[in-house]
């Protein structure tokens, strides 16, 4: 599988739908992340939560489920959402009624991990992956108790999540380090402020996918930098 997946964080469906378009014409790309920020839980809000999406109702989003309308190119791309949102098993369905197989969410985004996993898994039993993301600040420990329900852990490369061209934040390193040597064989992907430069010490540590935005859509060749960065190959590609 291919080590870098490209991140959209859409401000509104248009310009979703313009990023989708770019991405599928790169060739290496098989996984397409869709960050969803619903200004609670991390700001400012990005589309479908952002005030101008939310003047009318039903939705955009709900309207696109309405009409049986599925993300594209589903033969050829795998779509995982990133849901930082306080309700993030509402936010997620709409997401699985277009298409979405992947599923990350934020490990700080719910008081009860134990009931929610549980429901997901009731709910979606085993067609969908489902990840936890950790802030990298976070104490791994929050979740040591369900690594069990879950198929991989994100770690946060920045310090505040919701936007796109952070600084990377070099503390994910130790993150990823310790984590890993405790969990070898559960996959690792690291989001925020990946480059470049730091894309050959996170792929030494076993980092599985490189979760690649800014980087990426502001890149003026994005083909020859994907190209570059999967040089880079993880043996542990999820």
């Amino acid at each position: 599988m291919a080590l870098v997946v490209p991140a959209v964080l859409p401000s509104s469906r248009q310009e979703l739908e313009n990023a989708l378009a770019r991405i599928a014409r790169l060739p290496l790309v098989s996984r397409i992340q869709i960050d969803i920020v619903d200004g609670r839980f991390a700001t400012p809000a990005s589309w479908p939560f952002s005030a101008e999406a939310t003047k009318s109702r039903p939705s955009e989003l709900e309207v696109m489920v309405q009409k049986g309308e599925m993300l594209p190119q589903l033969d050829r791309f795998e779509y995982e959402i990133d849901l930082m949102c306080l309700d993030a098993e509402r936010a997620a369905q709409p997401w699985l009624a277009l298409g979405a197989t992947r599923l990350t969410f934020h490990a700080e985004s719910d008081p009860d991990l134990s009931r929610f996993l549980a429901s997901l898994r009731g709910r979606y039993g085993n067609f969908v992956a489902f990840g936890l993301a950790l802030n990298v600040a976070t104490d791994p420990a929050l979740i040591e108790p369900y690594l069990d329900d879950i198929q991989y852990v994100q770690c946060m490369g920045i310090a505040r999540i919701g936007r796109q061209g952070q600084p990377f934040d070099r503390r994910v390193l130790e993150r990823v380090r310790g984590f890993r040597a405790r969990h070898p064989e559960l996959p690792v992907q690291v989001d925020g402020g990946v480059a470049l430069e730091n894309a050959r010490e996170l792929v030494a540590l076993g980092v599985s996918n490189l979760i690649v935005g800014s980087a990426l859509l502001r890149a003026s060749d994005p083909a020859a930098l994907i190209r570059a960065f999967e040089e880079l190959q993880s043996p542990f590609g999820v």
